[in-house]
């Protein structure tokens, strides 16, 4: 009966988790109420601190959350792509158009980053750990992994992936939304080979 309820509230938890890291995404972490993520998690806010100690302990497990759903998505690409052209294909998806469309689910770093350096320690170092991670993924996809400057190349990459989606979807002109997108691949394309 204990090991049934434990499971029950590991499920309550992994979704008022999910339910916040969609939220952080849409509308950011200051947007993003307790009341509002019990309810789309079909909770009262009255429950909410039985899971977490705080709003910033929730708000660290949704970063968490959010940041490796992003790099799940990229080793599911690259794992299922042949391995020159990897690189390639997480490129292309990250600075797709759906990806640039799919604010709630999409890439955590590009939706989040201008509002980290204000947020709490602990969500902080969640949102720093993934970010190493996408940087790791990318490097290992790199044709000149483990050669001198790959790393430094692969920090260039996921900069200018992150800050290409960031302004691919902050304009209002699908247009130029289109073409930042299209010449951030160019270049990194040129600067990958």
């Amino acid at each position: 009966m204990k090991r049934a309820a434990t499971k029950s509230k590991e499920a309550t938890h992994d979704r008022i988790v999910e339910a916040a890291a969609r939220a952080i995404r849409r509308s950011g972490y200051n947007g993003t109420g307790v009341a509002d993520i019990m309810k789309d998690a079909g909770l009262t806010h009255g429950g909410f601190y039985a899971h977490f100690p705080s709003r910033e302990a929730m708000l660290a497990e949704a970063a968490d959350r959010a940041g490796s759903e992003g790099v799940a998505m990229m080793e599911r690409i690259a794992a299922t792509s042949p391995p020159s052209q990897a690189l390639q294909a997480m490129m292309r998806a990250y600075l797709s158009k759906a990806h640039v469309e799919g604010v709630e689910t999409g890439c955590a770093i590009a939706a989040l980053g201008s509002e980290m350096p204000r947020q709490a320690p602990e969500v902080r170092h969640a949102a720093t750990r993934r970010i190493k991670e996408m940087i790791d993924l990318v490097a290992r996809q790199s044709p000149d992994w483990g050669q001198p400057g790959a790393h430094e190349r692969a920090l260039v990459t996921v900069a200018t992936m992150v800050g290409t989606l960031v302004l691919a979807r902050a304009v209002d002109d699908p247009r130029l939304s289109d073409a930042l997108r299209k010449a951030a691949l160019q270049h990194l394309a040129l600067t990958q080979n």
